[in-house]
Formats: structure tokens, C-alpha cells, sequence
């Protein structure tokens, strides 16, 4: 074999079907990495976050496990970070790992009963506004005392179940259609723009069930990781902490329900999409079939998996175990009390967390990089030469900001570390200590909707099998979350300065 040969080989095999320019852009990633960090590891840091930040947006061209994952090795390999931090991020994360390999795999097993059960819901309301609504309302609710990943998990699980019922009935219809001579590309035309007008209305559900967790995750103790975290350094208990966070999380929550429904009523940023009349018979359709054949052990298999549901939301909402051990129970009770017991059917369950889980370690590897080469340092100390609300207020907009680019978690963990340590040496008061611990949190939580690479459950929906679906792209879900960015951060900072 020759050395062209070879070469050809490796160019048809790296990233595999992904474009030539977007793996010749990989490549020259990996040859300019340490060549910047021999001149500037702190800056190197920098392009290596930005580099990482555009296998994320390109994911529907190829899944940024594999570009991100060589990017990270290689951050190690010329000594941005070494495997004991990665290994380190990953263990103050293991609960979220856990979550993402036990609940997104017990929600699965949950499908039949939330498919049921929503699409009565999207069949009874037929108010577009209300209906959104309805997603980021329950969402938020759901969220302040779930998680926000267990909350996405199952409108990712809703989406696909609707994305697949449409596409499978309207299929079997233009099969049918296509036996009459002449009519096939008629059918197929209608079939197309029914289908992408079906993709529109399911992005926008999507999108304010993703902002609805973030609106219900900032307002408890238990609605996100970080709170936990902030809660377990001030002392704050359940009620104390959503005390501390009313003022600011309240009227954003008001502000965010409001933007919902602005957005539906004006169809910009790409709201507003309807559901076709003709999507609604095949979805009507679907259901009374499924209705008129449902057997009594599938009846049966719907009353257990509501029971399990129950199970699930009391569990969470008592804070009985960390989510990821609920999420196993989950596995257990449902398969076990519904028949399910061969491996290979347990095993499809997994499919879809598993990939995010690697990328998610992967991205933990970028962390790593950013805590060892102190890319956050000079924004904290020069946050920490003003004072008061001043200081407070450019907590909020700098760790909004840096959420944006980094992981809410990661900037909430530094921030607060380094405040305490601050607290603890005298030179500030506890008043204003738990301001800044408040600017933390809602910091961390609120302006970070902005890019999916803010909030975990964000970055799970834009890498679901069902992202690709329905055109969600890292782009799109930028854009459509801008209106919110800017209403909801807007509206913390306000209440940050004048009601905190």
C-alpha cells in the first residue's frame, strides 16, 4: 500500500462522513494547538475553549465527541491539564453522571405513558400560546424540585414520540398515495412542507420547555447542581435559599412566562409555527387507533408506568437519593412490573444518554483547562476591586457571561470558592457575602440559556437523537433562545440592583 493510498484511506476515515472543511479545520486545530501553547498557554487556553465551542455548534455535521475528544487528549498530552483533573471535574460531576446513565434510561422505559398522556394534552389545547405555556410552565415547576435534565429528558422523550408517530402514519399514507399514477410528487410535496412545518412547531416546544428548566432550576435548593453547592457553603436550607433567590428568580420566572407568549403571539425567532390541520388528524387518527386496539395488559402497562412517574417525582421532590439512584429504581420498577427482562431490550435505554455521557467527561477535560491555566482569574480579581451593588451586579454579568462560554456549574464552584475564601479572610461582611452568593447563583443560571454550552440540560437536547429530527441546530437554538437571553437577564439585573 502506498503512502497516497494510506493517506487517502485516513482522509475517508477521520470523522467519517463529516465535510472536508469542517475535518481539514480539526486537523489545523490539533497542529496550531501546541504551537500556541509554547508561545502562551494562557491564551492557547482560550482558543482551545473557543475550538471546543465550534465542534458544539457543528454537531449536526458531526458529533462533537470525536473533534472535541481529540482536542481535549491533545490539551493533555502537551500538559494544559493532566488526567488527575480531568478525573478530579469528574468526580465533583459523579452525580450528574450518574443522573445522565440511570434517569434518561428509566425515562425511556416511561415513554408509552408520557406519549399518552401528552398527546392528549396537545390535542386538547389547541391554543398555540397556551399550549407553550403549559411546556415552560410545568417545566419550570418540575424543575425547582426535579432536575433540569431529568425535566429535558422527557419533552426529548415527547418529541421524538410525536416526531415518530407523524412521520410513521404520514409515511404509510404517501405509500399508499404513491400507487396512483401522477400523484406521487403532489403527495410527496405535501408530505414535505407539512413535515417541516411540524418541525417548527416541535422546536418551539422544545425550546420553552428547555428555558422553562432554567427558569424553575434558579429558584431552589435542588433545582440545579450549583444551588446545592451554594446552599451547602451559606448554610441555606430549602425554604431559607428560595428566600434568598425570590426577589430576583420571581420576576424573572413572571418576565420569562411573559416572553413565552409574546413570542407565540408575534412569530419571531422562529415561533409562532402552528400545527397543521392535516399533522392534527394524522396525530387525532393515531390516537383513537391506538385507543381502539389498546389491549388490557397495555392498559395495564400505562397504570404501572404513571405509578412508577409518581414514584420518580416523589423521590426527587423529597430529595430521597441523589437523581441518578431514583433513576435506577426507575429501571428496576418499570421493568421488572412490566415484563421487560431480556437484555438487548434493556440495553436500547441506554443508547441515547451514553454518547452525551462521553462528551460530557470530554468536556469536564476542557474544564480541567480552564481551572488549571486560570483562564476565569483576571475577570474575578478585577470583579473583586469594586464594591456593593456595583460588585454585586458585575458578579451577576460575569459569571452570566462566562456560563455562556464554560459550564454553569464549573463558574458557580470557582466563584463561590473564591468569595468564601474572601469572606473568611475578613474583607467582607456576611450582608455582603450572601449578596454575592445570590449574584452567583442567578449569574449562573439565568443569562446561561444563551448557548447550549451553558446548562447541561441544553447541551443535551442539541446532541438527542431528536435534535437532528426536528432541525435543531446549535445556531438555531442560539437564536431562539436570544429573546429570552436578553428579557430574562435583563430583568435579573434589574432586580438584582434595585430589590436586592
Amino acid at each position: 500500500m502506498t503512502i497516497h493510498t494510506m493517506t487517502e484511506a485516513f482522509r475517508r476515515n477521520f470523522l467519517g462522513q463529516s465535510p472536508d472543511w469542517y475535518k481539514n479545520t480539526i486537523i489545523g486545530f490539533l497542529i496550531i494547538n501546541p504551537i500556541l501553547f509554547s508561545l502562551d498557554p494562557f491564551w492557547a487556553g482560550w482558543v482551545l475553549v473557543i475550538e471546543f465551542i465550534f465542534t458544539l455548534a457543528m454537531a449536526l455535521k458531526c458529533y462533537p465527541l470525536q473533534p472535541g475528544g481529540l482536542l481535549a487528549v491533545e490539551a493533555i498530552v502537551i500538559g494544559m491539564a493532566s488526567p488527575q483533573m480531568v478525573f478530579h471535574e469528574a468526580e465533583l460531576n459523579f452525580p450528574v453522571i450518574m443522573l445522565l446513565m440511570f434517569m434518561v434510561a428509566g425515562i425511556y422505559f416511561l415513554r408509552e405513558m408520557l406519549l399518552f398522556t401528552f398527546t392528549k394534552i396537545l390535542l386538547g389545547v389547541r391554543s398555540k400560546v397556551l399550549l407553550s405555556l403549559m411546556f415552560s410552565f410545568t417545566a419550570a415547576f418540575l424543575s425547582a424540585f426535579l432536575d433540569a435534565l431529568t425535566v429535558t429528558a422527557v419533552i426529548i422523550t415527547v418529541a421524538a414520540g410525536f416526531y415518530g408517530v407523524y412521520h410513521k402514519v404520514a409515511s404509510g399514507k404517501q405509500m399508499d398515495h404513491s400507487h396512483d399514477a401522477g400523484v406521487d410528487d403532489d403527495v410527496t410535496e405535501l408530505h414535505r412542507a407539512d413535515l417541516e412545518q411540524f418541525r417548527a412547531f416541535l422546536r418551539n416546544l422544545m425550546m420553552h420547555g428547555a428555558v422553562g428548566t432554567a427558569l424553575g432550576g434558579v429558584t431552589t435548593l435542588v433545582g440545579e447542581p450549583q444551588n446545592l453547592l451554594i446552599a451547602g457553603v451559606m448554610g441555606w436550607d430549602f425554604v431559607p435559599f428560595f428566600m434568598q433567590m425570590a426577589h430576583i428568580s420571581m420576576p424573572v420566572l413572571a418576565v420569562g412566562l411573559l416572553t413565552c407568549a409574546l413570542l407565540e403571539v408575534t412569530k419571531v425567532f422562529g415561533y409562532g409555527a402552528q400545527l397543521s390541520s392535516k399533522v392534527r388528524d394524522v396525530l387525532e387518527e393515531y390516537d383513537r387507533a391506538m385507543t381502539a386496539k389498546r389491549s388490557k395488559p397495555e392498559k395495564l402497562v400505562l397504570i404501572v408506568q404513571g405509578l412508577v412517574a409518581l414514584v420518580l417525582v416523589l423521590a426527587l421532590g423529597f430529595h430521597l437519593a441523589e437523581p441518578g439512584i431514583v433513576g435506577l429504581l426507575v429501571i428496576v420498577l418499570a421493568t421488572a412490573l412490566n415484563g421487560v427482562t431480556e437484555e438487548h431490550r434493556i440495553g436500547h435505554a441506554f443508547e441515547e444518554a451514553l454518547p452525551f455521557t462521553a462528551l460530557l467527561v470530554v468536556f469536564f477535560a476542557i474544564v480541567a483547562v480552564i481551572d488549571h491555566q486560570g483562564l476565569f482569574r483576571p475577570v474575578i480579581h478585577w470583579v473583586m476591586e469594586h464594591e456593593g451593588k456595583t460588585q454585586a451586579a458585575l458578579f451577576y454579568i460575569a459569571n452570566g457571561v462566562l456560563s455562556m462560554i464554560s459550564d454553569n456549574v464549573f463558574v458557580a464552584t470557582v466563584y463561590i470558592t473564591e468569595v468564601k475564601q474572601i469572606f473568611d479572610s475578613g474583607a467582607i461582611s456576611r450582608e455582603q457575602f450572601e449578596a454575592l452568593a445570590v449574584a452567583i447563583n442567578t449569574g449562573t443560571n439565568i443569562p446561561s440559556v444563551a448557548t447550549p454550552n451553558g446548562q447541561a440540560a441544553f447541551l443535551f437536547l442539541l446532541t438527542s437523537a431528536v435534535a437532528p429530527l426536528i432541525r435543531l441546530s446549535y445556531g438555531r437554538m442560539v437564536y431562539m433562545a436570544l429573546p429570552y437571553t436578553v428579557t430574562m437577564s435583563i430583568t435579573g439585573l434589574a432586580a438584582l440592583w434595585y430589590l436586592g
